[in-house]
């Protein structure tokens, strides 16, 4: 009673505001109806990798028909498209440390989640961060970002499913040969796995290096069933 009677002051003294536009936005809600329509919705994507197609596609991409092995991992659910701005929001979160934009991508990627029939996985392991690089930002936006889709769709969350145990460069810098291989040997399992069917949460999946070099981990942990989530997907690697 008193945190939801707190919550209504709350909003009488600072009343809601879109996160983009900062225009007075409804009860509840992060961002006006206007900003929420132009997400980028990555609604033609592969069904292994998630990378945006210019059409509904038949089946896999070219890369995951041609190399079907590179990723070890099952398929990926991947709502939007790495393009404004959807990309600020995600930029601000990680380097500008708003951490509000974590828990709305969250809900929204567990809004887009639940409009699936699929059966859930045992738990979801976030991307994890090396411990100096955690001690640079301050927060895993992987972990951050999983606990809203966690806590909305009521599934355990595995913080230390995964342990990163080599610092590498930011994958940013780098040339697409270059983050096909930086990656590679800086993960380790960690906490035991609750069941086979994992989700392994990030936030944006460029070339899918890191991702599958996690899942290469966890199948070899017992994982049976691998699917990537993350929030953005970038339509042309760099």
């Amino acid at each position: 009673m008193m945190a939801t009677w707190l919550t209504g002051i709350q909003r009488l003294i600072l009343p809601p505001t879109c996160l983009l536009c900062g225009t007075g936005g409804a009860a509840g809600q992060d961002l006006c109806a206007g900003c929420a329509a132009d997400l980028p919705r990555n609604t033609s994507a592969c069904p292994r990798c998630a990378l945006p197609l210019p059409t509904d596609p038949t089946g896999p991409c070219p890369r995951c028909l041609s190399q079907p092995l590179d990723l070890d991992f099952d398929r990926a659910f991947v709502p939007f498209r790495y393009q404004p701005p959807v990309d600020f929001l995600i930029r601000e979160l990680k380097f500008s440390g708003r951490l509000t934009h974590a828990r709305w991508l969250g809900e929204r990627f567990a809004a887009a989640l639940a409009e699936r029939d699929a059966p859930p996985p045992d738990c979801i392991v976030p991307v994890p961060l090396h411990p100096r690089r955690l001690r640079e930002r301050g927060f895993n936006q992987a972990l951050e970002l999983a606990r809203g889709a966690a806590r909305h769709l009521r599934i355990p969350l595995l913080p230390a499913g995964l342990r990163r145990v080599r610092h590498t460069p930011p994958q940013t810098r780098l040339d697409a040969r270059q983050r096909q291989t930086n990656p590679l040997g800086a993960f380790v399992p960690g906490a035991p796995l609750p069941g086979p069917r994992v989700a392994l949460m990030d936030d944006v999946v460029t070339t899918a290096s890191t991702v599958a070099e996690c899942a290469r981990i966890l199948r070899a942990s017992g994982a049976a069933d691998i699917e990537v989530w993350a929030i953005a997907r970038v339509a042309t690697p760099p």
